[in-house]
């Protein structure tokens, strides 16, 4: 637990400042052509902190986010493969379920991050202060914005994208958990 905790941490240390550039070349016209250009720009006109702004919560939302993904995956491997022999298909089913209940459970998280690395404009015009800083005050601006259902746009989609990744990630992991272990009992019968 506190090795996924602490690869967490260092993970997203180093990809969240990547997300804010994809995403905010990713808004709806947005004004950047190049990567180059969106880093110029958040760095020249909001600074370095820009980059960081939503890291708290890309925290808050991936921590739970695996630790429902590897329970579910164990809790349905359990139901699917009880004695934990090399199935690829419970392997492939088991990680794409447990990549959609993840997914599914913190779209609300994913939707704030969001709004934070785009600072999007019609969230911004309803925002008192015309910036959104920090989680809470993300939360509070997209329930005004939309309401309860706000907080699930999306989440179709991020299930789509997240179930062949998970599927993919665990049946690898599994493969080459299968090879390794086998080399090794390989091994100490041969002695």
């Amino acid at each position: 637990g506190a090795a996924g905790c602490v690869a967490t941490l260092l993970h997203d240390a180093a990809m969240n400042p990547a997300e804010v550039v994809k995403q905010r070349m990713q808004m709806y016209n947005s004004p950047y052509q190049r990567v180059t250009d969106c880093v110029r720009a958040v760095w020249r006109n909001e600074g370095a902190g820009a980059f960081y702004r939503s890291y708290t919560t890309q925290l808050t939302m991936n921590i739970p986010f695996q630790a429902i993904h590897f329970m579910t995956y164990e809790f349905l491997q359990e139901q699917l493969n009880p004695h934990r022999q090399y199935n690829p298909s419970s392997h492939v089913v088991s990680g794409a379920c447990a990549g959609a209940v993840a997914a599914a459970a913190t779209t609300p998280l994913d939707v704030c991050k969001t709004l934070l690395n785009t600072q999007e404009s019609l969230a911004l015009s309803s925002n008192i202060s015309g910036h959104i800083t920090g989680m809470a005050n993300a939360f509070r601006t997209v329930y005004q914005v939309g309401g309860v259902t706000a907080y699930f746009r999306g989440v179709q989609a991020r299930v789509i994208y997240q179930m062949p990744s998970t599927a993919i990630a665990w049946s690898v992991y599994e493969f080459f958990k299968y090879i390794l272990t086998k080399r090794q009992e390989e091994r100490r019968a041969g002695k």
